[in-house]
């Protein structure tokens, strides 16, 4: 079972923004200037899942590496803005089979790509499985 996901990012308050804005996260905690452990870092709530942010540097390069959040078909357009009101990288989805879902792809400030996505495994499985 999923425990928590850290990203190292090199500005706690921007990388705060992005959580916030894009996934609505509700920080429960942050370290300010008691550290402990080995950097400044801060934690959220997406739902139940625990996100932590910790201070480094940036990623030096971006990848197809990425973690996929499950939006509605319905809230495409609303993540979409979001996304686009950040000014953040959108990169381009790759083909997708007719009833896989769609996809949004995007860099945070820190070179991490996210995916939010409209479709389910079950989903997929059966289209796969139908070719």
């Amino acid at each position: 079972m999923l425990s928590h996901l850290t990203f190292i990012v090199h500005d706690l308050k921007k990388a705060t923004l992005f959580f916030e804005t894009i996934f609505g996260a509700k920080e429960v905690y942050s370290s300010g200037e008691e550290q402990f452990s080995i950097a400044a870092e801060k934690f959220f709530l997406i739902d139940d899942l625990w996100i932590a942010i910790m201070q480094g540097e940036a990623l030096p390069t971006k990848t197809y590496n990425h973690v996929a959040f499950k939006i509605q078909e319905s809230e495409y357009d609303i993540y979409l803005s979001k996304i686009e009101q950040l000014g953040l990288e959108i990169k381009a989805g790759r083909e997708r089979i007719a009833g896989e879902g769609h996809s949004i792809y995007f860099y945070d400030f820190d070179n991490h790509l996210f995916e939010l996505h409209t479709g389910t495994l079950c989903e997929r499985l059966k289209k796969y499985n139908a070719l």
